[in-house]
């Protein structure tokens, strides 16, 4: 059910680092470089080109539908309103192991909120680079995903602009015992976004800039993704941020895990350094998928 596998790891003056915090490490030690790469994640590849649209709550697509949601699409609505959120320790983590960084999570409140009833999720970790995921189970989909797409709305209180290391969100179906995994992640660090490949292990850049998010109000992400079970092929199709579309069609192999069909989403808070506590509200959570 989990992407978090047993990553690599690194020896960095004698503290043995996570890839994704090693990353972050070299930074410091490199800092005038990384500042001349900022965006970029050390790569001189291209930023993706960006699509400037204003889609309305309920449009955007994936598998060549151009952005539009099929005709007879399942819509799994106010996704966050609902108790059944789970979490699993530890699972966060890099190796699923070490320190359970200390959390909360608040559903239907009122305010801030766009609907009267928006969830807060809450990280206050002890140990820095600790991280809690949160997730979801539903029906698992037994068919070929042609078009899916994950939706909600963002908000990051004044005060904790800078606190996370990252904020990552995933849809995942296990079919046929294929993991095939959807996941983003916003990396401070770096100012980037990345996807995770789930076969290989590790986050990888998707070339697309990552700007703080504005505290104090609301940010509206759409990711679009499809799949191909002959091939066994999982598609990031596009990512939009605040109504800037970035097409992007990434393709990555599946996963043979021979776990039974599942349906899941995610999300997930990762600590930084200090570490610094911090929390996000969610607000009209939807999958749409066909």
């Amino acid at each position: 059910m989990f992407r978090h596998w047993p990553k690599l790891r690194f020896v960095l003056g004698g503290v043995i680092l996570r890839h994704r915090d090693f990353t972050a490490a070299i930074s410091l030690l490199l800092l005038l470089a990384a500042l001349a790469l900022a965006g970029c994640g050390g790569s001189t590849t291209p930023a993706q080109s960006a699509q400037t649209v204003k889609p309305p709550s309920g449009t955007g697509g994936s598998g060549g539908t151009g952005g539009n949601v099929p005709a007879g699409a399942t819509v799994i609505d106010n996704v966050e309103d609902t108790p059944n959120w789970l979490t699993c320790g530890a699972c966060g983590n890099d190796g699923a192991t070490g320190a359970i960084a200390p959390h909360s999570i608040s559903i239907g409140v009122p305010s801030p909120s766009e609907d009267g009833r928006a969830t807060q999720f809450s990280i206050a970790a002890t140990v820095p680079f600790t991280n809690i995921y949160w997730y979801q189970q539903h029906t698992p989909v037994r068919d070929q995903l042609s078009f899916l797409m994950y939706e909600f709305d963002l908000y990051i209180p004044v005060g904790s602009e800078n606190a996370p290391q990252a904020i990552e969100f995933e849809c995942q179906q296990i079919l046929n015992g294929w993991v095939y995994n959807y996941s983003w992640q916003a990396i401070y660090t770096m100012n980037l976004w990345r996807i995770f490949n789930y076969g290989a292990k590790q986050w990888e850049s998707a070339n697309v800039s990552f700007q703080h998010f504005t505290p104090g109000t609301w940010h509206h992400m759409v990711a679009e993704y499809h799949n191909d079970v002959t091939t066994h092929s999982v598609f990031h199709d596009a990512l939009t941020v605040d109504g800037t579309r970035y097409p992007l069609n990434i393709r990555h192999d599946a996963f043979f895990s021979g776990s039974n069909d599942q349906f899941t989403n995610a999300i997930q808070l990762d600590s930084n350094l200090h570490p610094d506590p911090y929390s996000i509200m969610v607000d009209k959570m939807k999958i749409t998928y066909k």
